[in-house]
């Protein structure tokens, strides 16, 4: 085998420390160690390449105020899809979850959105969501309650994805992504979202969101790091429709009921008179 160059450097380094031995001169001891990483750094340094990343997708920044309108204007475009992500602190939370799976941040193999899409495939929704939900369907023949459609005062939840969360005031900016796909429930595959405490996984996202598009021509537009804003066409067309559905989303999302809206029959009387879905998962 011909020597390469690395082995020839390496072999005059071995005869040199050896030589240097057998003259008797002392071999050095106290090579100084290289001083440890600093944590603060690496970190800014992953979440830099994350986003590096992450923005190799489109992005599109307008005022809060005009995000909805800036949405449906790049919905019409028809170059992909876009989904509004909120400020510069979501941006990096999406980010930081994106990077989980990205082959270039992450060294994931390549490929992970087909393969999410192929797992969305085989889903079975929503019948694999009970599976690993706490809660269960209705059973058939059960009767509904009388309580509802329960009277409410408050406005339904739009786009809060450029919004503040706690006051309702429009963000300052607010991000829009731009995925490369026509399909939107396509998108938590895109930005391999989900999968961290009770929130589900990518694949599950995926099927849910096809499902609900199918039948109640759900689009995907909010999603920032724990929230989830999903615009209908087709509100439920009867009351059992509505109670049906209600199960269906507590068991993809129990927080909108357990810490919001505080029973079943008050969820789907609000699926029944808003065109807007909110979701949020701590």
């Amino acid at each position: 085998m011909e020597p390469t160059r690395r082995l020839l450097i390496g072999g005059l380094a071995a005869v040199g420390l050896a030589g240097n031995a057998w003259k008797g001169e002392p071999l050095p001891q106290d090579v100084p160690t290289p001083p440890d990483p600093d944590p603060r750094a690496a970190a800014q340094a992953m979440r830099a390449q994350a986003m590096a990343s992450l923005l190799r997708y489109e992005k599109v920044t307008v005022p809060g105020a005009k995000a909805l309108a800036e949405w449906e204007k790049l919905r019409a475009a028809k170059r992909g899809w876009p989904v509004v992500i909120g400020g510069d602190a979501d941006l990096e939370r999406i980010a930081d979850q994106f990077s989980f799976d990205d082959p270039i941040v992450s060294g994931a193999p390549v490929g992970t959105v087909e393969q999410l899409l192929a797992a969305a495939a085989k889903v079975r929704f929503p019948a694999d969501l009970y599976k690993v939900a706490e809660t269960s369907p209705p059973t058939e023949g059960e009767p509904l309650p009388s309580n509802w459609p329960v009277p409410s005062d408050e406005a339904p939840p739009g786009l809060t994805a450029a919004e503040e969360l706690q006051t309702g005031r429009p963000l300052e900016k607010a991000h829009i992504l731009i995925l490369p796909t026509d399909k939107s429930w396509e998108v938590p595959a895109y930005l391999h979202w989900g999968g961290w405490n009770a929130c589900p996984a990518p694949e599950l996202h995926v099927a849910a969101l096809q499902s609900w598009n199918e039948r109640f021509g759900a689009e995907l537009a909010g999603l920032n790091g724990d929230t989830m804003n999903v615009r209908i066409r087709n509100r439920p067309k009867d009351r059992k429709q509505a109670w049906q559905l209600a199960h269906e989303l507590h068991a993809y999302c129990p927080d909108i009921v357990d810490q919001g809206l505080g029973s079943m029959a008050a969820f789907a009387s609000e699926l029944m008179r808003t065109d807007w879905w909110f979701f949020w998962w701590d």
